[in-house]
């Protein structure tokens, strides 16, 4: 299997209070923190690609550009998409998007870079 543009996934999570910005420090208002957003942006990075990496090998973060741009309350729904649109030899590179149905809650990009897992982790000592 090859990584081409077009791969896809989403992710889906229902606000609890874990995911605020009060609990994870990132504000003081009980909404969907962005870091959590940026998580599960990360997330669908992942799925859209995991049936597709050669063995031996898993992706990085490298860069984030990510948009927050409306509040979702404690309870409300939360998709976030990745397709990957770009492949440049091992930097990949996933246009996200996240929804609640009826507003666009965040877009933006996020890179990751392909590795052999093993000797990545040597570098850093795992």
């Amino acid at each position: 299997m090859a990584l081409e543009p077009g791969l896809s996934a989403s992710v889906r999570l229902t606000v609890t209070e874990a995911d605020t910005a009060q609990a994870l420090g990132s504000g003081d208002v009980p909404v969907l923190a962005t870091p959590r957003l940026l998580a599960l942006a990360e997330a669908a990075t992942l799925r859209a690609t995991a049936r597709h990496l050669p063995a031996g090998t898993t992706t990085v973060g490298t860069r984030v550009a990510l948009e927050h741009l409306a509040a979702t309350p404690i309870g409300g729904t939360v998709t976030v998409e990745a397709r990957l649109s770009t492949v440049d030899g091992r930097r990949l590179t996933f246009a996200v998007t996240a929804t609640d149905g009826s507003a666009d809650l965040a877009r933006g990009s996020v890179e990751r870079v392909l590795v052999d897992r093993e000797r990545f982790l040597a570098k850093v000592g795992g």
